[in-house]
């Protein structure tokens, strides 16, 4: 059985993140909770391996619609469409657009509970209604609304896996085996040393 200290989440800094200069200062978040870094790299992102990376999960395009229909709904405004499939398509489009921009930082975290650790830590999806805190609570203050007045992807800075299942598969899709490195780091000693015996000499 996998200890949880083996954990393993994906975050992407987006292109925006990377024209902010906001990279060293999200490694920092998640360095600072604990987690390890096992896995980084640089580059531009496909658009098809971005069409790929979010369809991943097969349920991937019904769900989004549908979650994009009832949030608008819930704020009293009618959807652009009533059709789950024909609003993804428009996101996907947006999407693709948004991480094939420019340059995007791709990185492994490994650590207890990391796909929950690392999107609290990151905050909701739109910057606007995420928690002074996080990453995207902090850091941008683009929103739902402002997005879908210019016909574009909400620029969030990061993305990070929704789930354990997700993450396994999202690693695989943009590493190698090769790309990640096991290894240990001092701090983990006192994360998860049982008995704290390796303090006093």
């Amino acid at each position: 059985m996998q200890h949880p200290s083996d954990e393993r989440t994906l975050v992407i800094v987006k292109p925006d993140g990377v024209q902010r200069s906001l990279v060293g200062e999200i490694i920092g978040r998640f360095e600072k909770v604990g987690l390890k870094l096992v896995g980084m790299k640089m580059m531009v992102p496909d658009a098809n391996k971005v069409e790929e990376h979010y369809t991943l999960d097969p349920n991937w395009k019904r769900v989004t619609g549908e979650k994009t229909i009832s949030s608008y709904q819930a704020k009293g405004m009618t959807p652009p469409s009533m059709d789950p499939l024909e609003i993804t398509a428009k996101i996907l489009a947006n999407l693709k657009k948004y991480l094939a921009s420019g340059p995007a930082v791709f990185m492994v975290w490994e650590g207890a509970h990391a796909v929950k650790i690392v999107r609290k830590l990151g905050g909701g999806t739109e910057p606007l209604s995420s928690d002074v805190g996080t990453i995207r609570g902090d850091y941008v203050l683009d929103s739902y609304q402002m997005a879908d007045v210019d016909g574009r992807a909400v620029r969030n800075l990061v993305h990070m896996s929704g789930s354990v299942e997700e993450a396994n598969a999202e690693i695989k899709h943009w590493f190698t085996d090769a790309e990640l490195t096991d290894y240990r780091i001092i701090h983990e000693e006192i994360l998860y040393d049982v008995n704290l015996d390796g303090i006093l000499e």
